[in-house]
């Protein structure tokens, strides 16, 4: 193998064209296998079609037609036969424009002005315009009754705070008037079955709120039934949380329920379900790893001697 032969083949060989005006890739790939088998001057070429094909993977035919295009060209010549194989003479003296990096450098930079075009249209559309934007007027937002930062005295009030203990009077402190309720507010979340689950006067309602999601007394005998240990009432409580707390919608919410309970069911069962070995004593008592172990043994054993003082 020359290394100049590969080289040229690689790098500086004029790159063939299809009809449609595109690089010849299968020619240039074919050319660079042969390179491989030249020496130093493009001569003493001779590889097998064989060994041509397991070197690019084209079939017989894709490579015998490869050598006519490139023979064609002028970029190989026969040179004589080496036992029955066709000896080649690279044409080595041919040399690639420099218009052909040229062009490929064009076409990069042509790519990424494009690419950049298309950045600056994506985040246009993403921009909200000085038209678009709605300008309030501070004046009408202030209404004449509202407390200024200027004048802050009249939104407290002063009242005597009496002393747990010594029943005298504690200096005034200042409290705001605007003091939250003695009983905390309700929510309008009802028991399984009830009205809808919609937050009234809590906020923006949820999909869940807005389908006006009820669980019907025929899904209520459905879980009962299948699921009988199951709290429905906590896990259709979780449910309505889950779904109002992330805000997203659902095609079906009565399946989506459904499948809520199977999985609360689930995750049910496997909390109460023991880990490990464990064997029951007469007494209720259990036990648990080596002390189940040997219990279990114990217990076997003692059932050996039943049937042998038994017969």
């Amino acid at each position: 193998m020359s290394i100049e032969a590969v080289n040229w083949a690689m790098d500086h060989a004029p790159m063939l064209r299809t009809p449609a005006g595109k690089p010849d890739t299968t020619a240039r790939h074919v050319l660079q296998a042969m390179a491989e088998h030249a020496n130093s001057k493009g001569k003493n070429c001779h590889p097998s079609v064989t060994r041509v094909q397991y070197r690019t993977g084209y079939d017989r035919r894709t490579v015998q037609r490869a050598w006519r295009r490139l023979e064609a060209e002028k970029l190989i010549e026969q040179d004589g036969m080496v036992q029955d194989r066709i000896r080649w003479k690279l044409a080595m003296d041919l040399r690639r424009p420099e218009s052909d990096w040229e062009d490929l450098e064009r076409e990069e930079g042509a790519s990424r002005e494009a690419a950049a075009e298309r950045k600056r249209r994506s985040r246009a559309k993403h921009v909200t315009h000085l038209n678009d934007v709605t300008v309030t007027n501070a004046e009408a937002v202030t209404e004449a009754d509202v407390t200024h930062s200027e004048s802050v005295r009249h939104a407290l009030e002063v009242r005597d705070v009496t002393h747990f203990k010594a029943g005298r009077h504690a200096p005034s402190a200042a409290v705001t008037t605007n003091q939250p309720p003695v009983e905390p507010p309700t929510t309008a979340m009802a028991g399984v079955g009830a009205s809808t689950y919609g937050p009234q006067g809590l906020g923006p309602s949820a999909p869940i709120d807005d389908a006006g999601f009820v669980v019907t007394d025929s899904m209520r005998r459905w879980a009962a039934g299948v699921y009988p240990g199951l709290d429905i009432e906590h896990s259709t409580d979780q449910f309505v949380s889950h779904y109002r707390s992330i805000g997203v919608n659902r095609h079906s919410w009565p399946d989506a329920w459904q499948k809520w309970i199977r999985e609360d069911a689930k995750r049910a069962s496997q909390r109460q379900r023991p880990a490990g070995n464990v064997f029951q004593l007469p007494n209720g008592q259990p036990l648990t790893g080596t002390d189940a172990t040997v219990a279990g043994w114990a217990a076997l054993a003692d059932s050996f001697d039943s049937e042998d003082s038994a017969s």
